[in-house]
C-alpha cells in the first residue's frame, strides 16, 4: 500500500516507478480512514442482529387483557411527547411486540414504545440519536457533517487510486511460481514477510474493496450530488429517491413531510385501526413504516426499509377507503436505480446475509493487514529524518495515454480531481521552494 522494495523498482519503466510514487502517496493520505472505514463499516454490517439484541425487552411482552386500538395508541405516543404530531408507525412483527409510534416535532424525530395493552409508554428514542445513526455518521461523516463527508470522499478516492497502482504493482512480470504472488513465502524473514503479506492480501481483497469504495459514492456529499445532477439533466432521475447524501438532507426531508403532515382524525375516511390491518395484510418485508397523509399527498404510505433493497416495495392506500392506491415495487423502479439499490444492500452486508456480512468482515480485516504491513514496510525502510518516499524520476513525462486515464478519473472522481490541483500547486510554488520540506519529501 506504501511500501515496495526499492530493489524490486531498480530498473524498472518511468510508469512504474511514477505508480509506486503515486500508490505511497495514495496509501500515506488514506491508512487512517481505511482503518475507520473498515471498523465502522464492520459494525454496521450486524445492524439487524444488533437492534434485536438492544429491542430484546420489547419483543417478548406479557399482554393481558383487551388489546388497545390503533387510535389509542397513536394518542399515548403524541402525549408522551409534548408538542409533537402524530409521524408514523412501524408495524410489529410479532404479536407480544411493543408498539412503535414516530411523532415528530418540527422534524427532528422520536420514536415512542407503546405496551399494545396498557398503553403504558415503555421507552422513547430519538432518532436521530440511535446507535446505527451514530455509526453511519461516523462512517460517512466522520461525526463533523458535510465536512466530514467530503473528507471521507476524499479518503474513499485515494483508495480507489490506492487499489488500482496496488494491482499494477503486484502484477506477475517475472515471477517464479505462486510464491509471493498468490501466497505468502515463509521462513524467508522479516523482510520478505511483509512484502509478501502485503501483496497477497492485496490482490484477494481488492476487488472487494474496490466494490465497496465504488458502492458508498451514491452516500457522498460531491460525488452523490453530482451524480443526482447528471440524472436530471439525463431524465432519469427518481421521484423519490431511495438514499440521501447528507444527514442534513435527510433531516430536511422528514421536517418537510412532517410539515405537511395534517391532522390525521380529521380525514373523515377509514380509522388507523382500518389503515394499519390493510398494512399488515400486504405482508411486506419488515421494518415496514406506515405513515398519514399530508396536506399535499392523500394517501397513507406503507414503506418497506428492509436492508435488502431489492425486497422494498411502497405501497398507497386510500385514506377514505384503505384500498390499495399505487404499488412501487422495486422492479419497477429505473435500471439506475436498481443497480444502485442491490450495490448498496451488498455494501451493508443484507444482500445474500449472512454470506455477504462474513464477506465484508473478511474484506475489512483484510483491509486493516494492508494498512498494518503498509506501515511496517515503510518505517522499516524510511531513512531518519524524511519522509521515505520513493524518489521522483527526473525529467519524467506523462504519456498521452495516462494524461487521458488522470483526466477522466478526475471527472469521474471530482474531489479526487480537485486535490491533484491542489497538491500540484502546492508542491510546485510551496514545497519545492522550501528547502526543509523539499529534503523531507524526496523532491530534491
Amino acid at each position: 500500500m506504501i511500501a515496495v522494495e526499492k530493489r524490486e523498482t531498480e530498473g524498472k519503466g518511468s510508469l512504474y516507478r511514477m505508480l509506486w510514487r503515486w500508490h505511497f502517496y495514495a496509501g500515506l493520505i488514506c491508512i487512517p480512514f481505511v482503518i475507520w472505514l473498515a471498523v465502522t463499516g464492520s459494525v454496521y454490517l450486524f445492524r439487524p442482529q444488533i437492534d434485536a439484541w438492544i429491542d430484546r425487552d420489547i419483543v417478548a411482552l406479557e399482554r393481558a387483557g383487551q388489546p388497545a386500538t390503533q387510535e389509542a395508541i397513536v394518542a399515548a405516543a403524541t402525549k408522551a411527547v409534548p408538542g409533537s404530531t402524530f409521524a408514523g408507525i412501524m408495524l410489529a412483527e410479532e404479536s407480544d411486540q411493543a408498539a412503535r409510534v414516530l411523532v415528530s416535532d418540527h422534524g427532528a424525530r422520536t420514536r415512542v414504545y407503546v405496551h399494545p395493552d396498557t398503553l403504558a409508554i415503555l421507552k422513547t428514542v430519538d432518532e436521530g440519536g440511535t446507535w446505527d445513526r451514530w455509526v453511519f455518521k461516523l462512517h460517512g461523516e466522520l461525526m463533523m457533517g458535510n465536512a466530514g463527508s467530503i473528507i471521507v470522499e476524499l479518503a474513499a478516492s485515494w483508495a480507489i487510486v490506492m487499489v488500482v497502482t496496488g494491482l499494477y504493482l503486484w502484477w506477475p512480470r517475472n515471477a517464479k511460481g505462486l510464491g509471493g504472488v498468490l501466497y505468502p513465502r515463509l521462513g524467508q524473514g522479516p523482510k520478505r514477510f511483509w512484502r509478501d503479506l502485503h501483496a497477497v492480501v492485496g490482490v484477494w481483497v481488492s476487488a472487494f474493496a474496490l466494490f465497496l469504495l465504488v458502492s458508498g459514492m451514491p452516500w457522498s456529499l460531491v460525488w452523490g450530488n453530482g451524480f443526482k445532477m447528471v440524472r436530471d439533466i439525463t431524465g432519469t432521475a427518481p421521484i423519490s429517491q431511495d438514499w440521501t447524501t447528507s444527514s442534513a438532507d435527510e433531516h430536511a426531508e422528514h421536517a418537510g413531510h412532517d410539515m405537511a403532515a395534517m391532522d390525521h382524525s380529521a380525514h373523515g375516511g377509514a380509522s388507523i385501526d382500518a389503515i394499519v390491518a390493510k398494512a399488515r395484510a400486504l405482508d411486506l418485508a419488515p421494518p415496514v413504516i406506515l405513515t398519514p397523509p399530508t396536506k399535499t399527498s392523500p394517501l397513507w404510505w406503507a414503506k418497506s426499509n428492509a436492508q435488502n433493497r431489492p425486497q422494498r416495495e411502497d405501497v398507497a392506500l386510500s385514506a377514505m377507503t384503505g384500498e390499495v392506491a399505487r404499488r412501487d415495487t422495486f422492479g419497477g423502479k429505473h435500471i439506475i436505480d436498481q443497480i444502485v439499490g442491490v450495490a448498496i444492500a451488498a455494501h451493508e452486508g443484507q444482500l445474500f446475509a449472512p454470506l455477504n456480512q462474513v464477506l465484508g468482515v473478511l474484506t475489512a480485516l483484510g483491509l486493516i493487514t494492508l494498512c498494518v504491513s503498509a506501515f511496517v514496510m515503510w518505517r522499516r525502510r524510511a531513512p531518519e529524518g524524511v519522509l521515505g518516499a520513493p524518489p521522483p524520476i527526473p525529467d519524467a513525462r506523462i504519456g498521452a495515454g495516462l494524461a487521458v486515464i488522470i483526466a477522466i478519473a478526475a471527472v469521474l472522481l471530482p474531489v479526487l480531481g480537485a486535490s491533484l490541483v491542489v497538491l500540484a500547486v502546492l508542491e510546485r510554488l510551496i514545497l519545492r521552494r522550501w528547502p526543509p520540506a523539499r529534503r523531507w519529501l524526496g523532491l530534491a
